[in-house]
């Protein structure tokens, strides 16, 4: 009886242990993106900006701002609106503030209605928000 005691707190150990180990693996599991789907919405986003037409600013840094909440929605990042999920991923993203200046900008357009976005703005607003895309995997 005493051997079969042993035998049956052992296994139930192993048993927690290897549940242990899969919940901290599987925790680490990065989402997988469709790729090919986000490079391409990528480059219609990163083509339609074009120096000589201004209307072309606030839509690519818009649509730019979009792609992003769009994947931290499939990652399962937690929040209502954008600010919600920046605020959650904390040092899961690297160069977060970044991220935020170019939401921000993404604000100002839409919230300000004489806010006019310049091409350097845009364009720089859309190398943060392609890093960002890279730095999930997303791109």
């Amino acid at each position: 009886m005493w051997p079969q005691m042993v035998f049956l707190v052992i296994a139930i150990i192993a048993v927690a242990l290897l549940a242990l180990v899969a919940m901290v693996l599987g925790g680490k599991r990065r989402h997988e993106f469709d790729k090919q789907a986000y490079q391409t919405r990528w480059l219609k986003i990163e083509n339609g900006l074009e120096k000589d037409d201004r209307r072309s600013y606030n839509f690519s840094v818009l649509e730019a701002d979009k792609l992003l909440d769009k994947a931290l929605n499939e990652m399962g990042v937690p929040g209502q609106s954008m600010g919600d999920k920046l605020k959650k991923l904390g040092d899961r993203m690297p160069e977060l503030n970044k991220v935020w200046q170019a939401h921000k900008l993404r604000n100002q357009i839409v919230h300000e209605s004489d806010f006019e976005v310049n091409y350097n703005q845009a364009r720089q607003a859309l190398v943060i928000f392609k890093q960002a895309l890279k730095n999930l995997g997303a791109i």
